[in-house]
């Protein structure tokens, strides 16, 4: 088992009990609630007559997934969301869990509200119901999602069954190209490692081509570690982390800041780390990076021929096949070119500030092609994101290019709400999954970064954003 890294010193400091060899019983110190995956869980808490939790200070809840991002939508609110939002801010107000609704001016995605308050810290066991809460991971905790069951588990007993896990060191060396972002960097090494490897491991991120990142490029790093079937996804804290967290609302001021520095530091993977495993990628041989398939491992360098269903792994060829099918994509075509139906820019994967800024440079003194009018959505992480963005002009910017500028949630991500894609439509999406029907009934999806969905909303086609000529 590895020792004195990151996850184990997190993992060791909040064991309850042990319930089994390998298992124990674990402190949460962070429960994120939205409105999807709670409503069963309070239900059961009433149906047993609880009428109080333990730690109620240690659950937050927003609404994101089914709200509409439109302003008619939000003013019409479809009846589900309506009910929705008003059952989970009963439930919060009756347990007294503090709640972020549209009209708190902090409502948003769950994975992008917690960092930016300051609730989401290094050190900590975070847990939400929902499978990318590996986002938090970046901050250098253990963050994971849990099912429906479990949050009422947490919410009766602010803790929580926990296998432990083998620890996966991935190293991501050398120096980024232009054009290649987080997003870039997520999937390959998902592609190296396999879609389906990470199971039972924490994946640790590092290398000195990831250093220098920004809390939001880890974010989008780790958001994208579920997808590769890890259990949770995090980077070490170290000064950048420190200085994101400064002053944030919900962190520790002045001499306790400084204290609680000193902790997070001293449970970081230490030089004596031993990991479980260990994988190499060399960030310099990356290119911008789409998907061709109905996972995330299904990806290729924007230049690089569509694979050849026997050159994968025998347990990578049926699924292959399938997708080939359902994409109606075939072996050795090319993803340049393309043609596209619908673009989306977002999700819990690129809906922060630094993936609008990037897509906003690409879309600066453009025109939407004239057949995507209506049909690209920019929709912001967060009210306070969204806030920002118009302090910076950037929604301008989406708008007088041709798309539209929406509300803070998920939207098209997950097509849980209104936002849906109708028909056979070809999607150019910043979001984490691709599966079938994820975006729409019959919908395809092709995963990129921000840079290249706007590229791609320029051109009506997919194309390789280092050919863009960009306007200062």
């Amino acid at each position: 088992m590895a020792k004195a890294t990151l996850y184990n010193n997190v993992i060791d400091a909040h064991i309850v009990d042990q319930l089994a060899p390998g298992k124990f019983q674990v402190f949460v110190d962070r429960q994120y609630i939205h409105e999807v995956t709670s409503p069963q869980a309070f239900g059961s808490l009433k149906k047993d007559g609880v009428t109080e939790i333990p730690f109620p200070q240690l659950n937050t809840a927003t609404v994101d997934h089914i709200v509409p991002t439109d302003e008619d939508g939000r003013r019409r609110n479809p009846l589900i969301a309506s009910l929705m939002e008003k059952t989970l801010e009963e439930n919060c107000r009756m347990y007294g869990i503090e709640f972020f609704g549209k009209e708190s001016g902090k409502q948003g995605i769950v994975h992008i509200i917690g960092p930016e308050i300051g609730l989401t810290h290094p050190g900590t066991v975070i847990v939400c119901g929902d499978s990318h809460t590996s986002t938090h991971g970046a901050f250098g905790n253990i963050a994971y999602g849990i099912g429906t069951t479990q949050v009422e588990q947490v919410l009766r007993a602010q803790s929580l069954a926990h296998k432990l896990l083998k620890v996966r060191r991935i190293d991501v060396d050398g120096t980024i190209p232009q054009g290649v972002e987080p997003k870039d960097i997520a999937i390959n090494a998902i592609r190296q490692v396999g879609v389906r490897n990470g199971a039972g491991y924490a994946h640790e991120f590092g290398g000195s081509a990831l250093t220098n990142l920004t809390m939001e490029q880890r974010m989008t790093i780790c958001n994208m570690g579920v997808e590769g079937n890890a259990a949770a996804t995090y980077f070490n804290p170290d000064q950048i982390t420190f200085d994101y967290l400064k002053g944030r609302e919900r962190v520790p001021k002045d001499s306790a800041f400084d204290r609680a520095i000193k902790h997070w530091i001293s449970i970081a993977s230490g030089s004596d780390a031993q990991y479980d495993e260990i994988v190499k990628l060399d960030a310099g041989r990356l290119s911008p990076t789409v998907t061709w398939g109905t996972n995330p491992g299904q990806a290729v360098f924007i230049d690089e021929a569509l694979p050849q269903v026997d050159s994968l792994p025998e347990g990578d060829r049926n699924s292959a096949v399938k997708a080939y099918r359902y994409m109606k994509f075939g072996a050795g075509e090319y993803m340049n070119g393309k043609e596209i139906d619908m673009v989306f820019l977002g999700s819990c994967t690129n809906g922060r500030i630094t993936d609008l800024i990037n897509a906003a440079a690409v879309l600066k003194g453009y025109q939407i092609h004239p057949k995507l009018k209506g049909k690209v959505l920019v929709v912001p992480g967060s009210q306070q994101v969204r806030r920002e963005a118009e302090y910076l002009g950037l929604d301008k910017i989406f708008q007088e290019a041709g798309a539209e500028w929406r509300e803070a949630g998920c939207s098209m991500c997950l097509g849980m709400n209104t936002d849906r894609a109708q028909g056979d439509v070809l999607i150019a999406s910043t979001s984490n999954r691709n599966y079938e029907g994820r975006q729409g009934d019959v919908a395809r999806t092709v995963l990129m970064s921000p840079s290249m969905a706007a590229y791609a909303a320029i051109n009506g086609k997919i194309g390789d954003v280092r050919n863009h000529s960009f306007n200062k």
